[in-house]
């Protein structure tokens, strides 16, 4: 038997994989189980991306070392692509040479950028609740998470006020992840929110890490914001992006990080040393999917937003309360009174064989809460909805 690290005896499980246990159980009880735990998107991409690639399996030395083809920063092409996606979305210009970087997936450029800046014992600033990569990232380079709760009544934003009161604190803090539009809760900033961000970050010489995976899954006329669009952000912060959502391929494992040249180096240097890239075929891909992603979104909108709509309506007759979400496919809805989320969810996958993720998957903060995914087909997102309303509670 081997003592695995102290690292590693620091993180929790990641929560999906209890998730999984739990629905294997109730599967062998020979229940119908409606998977809305995982933001995995059903629908594939679009049909011009996988022919091209197909397309690109053929292409010389295309199987190659992707750091070797052409460089560490990624596809030449790709790059240009995405500051030229950037400037048309946010209107923010981006150097493609030094400003952005092509990652394997944007989790794992959220995972790997503490070791590029936080030495043993500095503290990250995490959102709790929040993606599980945040504190993982920073535990594993032997940081110290410290937490930003994330509450309704500040609609889920950080308390920038009270983090300032922990003046010590702050003084050992070395970078701050923020997610909008954000996961689980769906909470969407505005730019008044980012000024206040860059503010912090100049102040506590802070490195602002903003995930905006989710920037393009918006409904209702509602369009999110780039944290680079507030002046004075690309001087102190990065921005990640995935394909994962809005292009509907999370198993391809592309992403992008763009913003502060110094600290993508810093990423950069890091990635260089722990991996070759991401494969040029899905580089070459990512090309069209970036090129037509508008199409894509034009095609999974509103399909998100119907079912949105189902379960809300379900939710709502069931005697939940619940406001509907502009931004992410999830929904982030309050347990009932007096039930812990944990409870809740496994009550619910007995009774209704309905798989849901407790908040606390995400966090202490999110005691008190359930996340349910938009990800799963409409028929079952319509059965799933029907069992919701015969709930006993």
């Amino acid at each position: 038997m081997f003592d695995i690290s102290n690292r590693l005896k620091a993180l929790v499980e990641y929560p999906f994989a209890e998730l999984n246990r739990k629905k294997r159980e109730v599967m062998a009880r020979g229940v119908k189980v409606i998977d809305l735990g995982i933001g995995d998107p059903d629908l594939p991409p679009l049909s011009s991306v996988i022919k091209t690639l197909e397309k690109s399996t053929g292409v010389t030395d295309v199987h190659k070392y992707p750091s070797e083809h052409p460089s560490p920063k990624g596809n030449d092409e790709l790059r240009y692509a995405v500051a030229e996606w950037y400037e048309k979305r946010f209107a923010v210009k981006l150097d493609p040479e030094n400003e952005v970087q092509i990652l394997i997936g944007a989790k794992e450029g959220i995972g790997h950028l503490p070791l590029a800046f936080v030495n043993p014992g500095d503290g990250v600033l995490v959102p709790d609740p929040g993606y599980p990569v945040y504190r993982a990232g920073t535990i594993l380079a032997d940081g110290i998470p410290v937490t930003m709760p994330l509450r309704e009544k500040n609609n889920f934003l950080p308390d920038l006020s009270s983090l300032e009161t922990n003046s010590s604190i702050l003084k050992k803090c070395k970078m701050m992840y923020i997610n909008y539009p954000n996961n689980p809760t769906s909470a969407v900033a505005d730019k008044d929110f980012f000024i206040k961000i860059v503010d912090f970050a100049n102040s506590h010489k802070i490195i602002v890490c903003h995930d905006a995976t989710y920037s393009e899954i918006t409904f209702d006329g509602f369009k999110a914001n780039s944290f680079l669009s507030v002046e004075g952000a690309k001087e102190v912060g990065i921005e990640f992006h995935s394909l994962s959502k809005s292009c509907n391929m999370t198993g391809w494992r592309i992403g992008f990080v763009v913003g502060n040249k110094d600290i993508i180096a810093g990423l950069r240097k890091v990635k260089t040393n722990l991996d070759s890239g991401a494969f040029n075929v899905v580089q070459l891909a990512a090309i069209e999917a970036i090129k037509t992603m508008p199409e894509n979104l034009n095609r999974i909108l509103p399909i998100y937003k119907q079912r949105r709509d189902i379960l809300i309506e379900a939710l709502t007759t069931a005697g939940f309360k619940i406001r509907s979400p502009k931004a992410t496919f999830y929904l982030w809805v309050p347990v009932p009174s007096g039930m812990k989320s944990e409870f809740f969810c496994a009550k619910m996958l007995d009774e209704s064989g309905v798989l849901v993720t407790p908040g606390t998957g995400f966090g202490p903060e999110g005691e008190g809460y359930f996340r349910i995914s938009l990800t799963a087909a409409t028929t079952q997102i319509e059965e799933a909805s029907q069992r919701i309303k015969s709930l006993n509670l």
